[in-house]
């Protein structure tokens, strides 16, 4: 006799890992959860109060090779709040609150406590930003994935009134680009920078630099920040344009995103500080000026696109928010792209 446990899949050990976090989902639910855990499907009421004409927003995403990171230092608590935190930021641009939130966490072979800490990360990101965790799958496939690694993909839904959803159709010539500072690499342009530190510097997870604080792991595990607490009052107030995350293609890839054909970004170089993490990986990995922008975030994790009369009024804001922007471009006629003004050479300003 064969069982399924000798071909490689603990069904007892993922029931050991889901009583674990039991609690920690049912402490995501809000109002609009009908469904009980366990469901085959997660059922969510539709909130219409205020809303007009009520439009969902959708999208899915996964951590990367961040997660290597992650395997590498033991360190599995955090990779859960930056799915949950790239997600909830990537419907924002559009305008949408988050309503609900599906996670899928694939393994060779399971780990209870692994997948609750994982898990764990995503319901404590859930029931921060008031996102309910309506459900998701915990797949052990021996075979197919090394044994101490997993994968992990988030798919969230939320929702917009009709007539302020942002983007480019709100977009003028004359508009102000306002920077939002990140938390580090947040979940992008890891496959370079794990290349940069492990295999050109041989550096371990806990090496520590000079220049930087904390241990190498410690910069590459800081947590995607989300940017939806700052910014819903001044969506709410309808003092935004557009937003772009910055993620995998950097500035030069997504702020384009949610620019009209015929109108241009002019990106300020030197108008903010490059995070040193970002000035190191440059230096030592020699890494080209353009490679650089369509990689890293450089230390901005939103965009804001506003007209010109709000620019105060929305600093003053973001600071009361304890999240202070800064001005770093406009928006002017021409192709549609990203402009850095005056870049020197070799190296953006800061980085050298």
């Amino acid at each position: 006799m064969t069982t399924y446990r000798e071909a490689g899949v603990d069904i007892d050990a993922q029931d050991r890992a889901l009583r674990r976090i039991k609690d920690l989902v049912r402490s995501t639910y809000t109002d609009g959860v009908l469904s009980e855990q366990g469901s085959f499907g997660g059922m969510f009421r539709l909130p219409t109060r205020g809303l007009k004409e009520p439009v969902l927003v959708a999208s899915a995403d996964g951590v990367g090779t961040k997660l290597k990171v992650a395997f590498a230092t033991g360190r599995h608590n955090t990779v859960g709040s930056d799915l949950v935190h790239h997600c909830i930021n990537d419907i924002l641009v559009q305008g949408a609150r988050p309503l609900f939130f599906l996670d899928y966490l694939a393994t060779g072979r399971l780990d209870p406590e692994v997948a609750a800490a994982v898990i764990g990360g995503v319901a404590s990101a859930c029931a921060c930003h008031g996102v309910a965790l309506l459900g998701g799958e915990t797949a052990e496939m021996p075979g197919f994935y090394a044994d101490g690694e997993y994968d992990l993909a988030g798919f969230i839904v939320g929702v917009v009134d009709r007539r302020r959803i942002l983007g480019a159709a709100r977009v003028e010539s004359g508009d102000i680009l306002v920077g939002l500072p990140s938390s580090g690499l947040h979940t992008n342009g890891y496959s370079l920078a794990r290349r940069v530190f492990f295999d050109l510097e041989r550096l371990a997870p806990d090496s520590r630099l000079d220049e930087l604080d904390g241990t190498v792991a410690d910069n590459l595990l800081a947590v995607h920040r989300c940017y939806l607490e700052p910014l819903w009052p001044l969506l709410e107030h309808e003092r935004v344009h557009a937003l772009a995350h910055v993620t995998g293609g950097g500035i030069t890839d997504n702020l384009p995103r949610v620019l009209p054909d015929g109108l241009r970004a002019v990106v300020k170089v030197g108008s903010w500080e490059v995070p040193p993490v970002f000035r190191h990986l440059a230096r030592v990995g020699q890494v080209p000026e353009g490679d650089l922008w369509r990689t890293f975030n450089m230390g901005v994790g939103m965009i804001l696109v506003v007209a010109a009369r709000e620019l105060g009024s929305v600093l003053h804001a973001l600071r009361e928010r304890e999240c202070p922007g800064f001005p770093m471009g406009n928006v002017v006629p021409g192709e549609r792209g990203v402009e850095y003004d005056h870049p020197p050479e070799g190296y953006p300003s800061g980085l050298r």
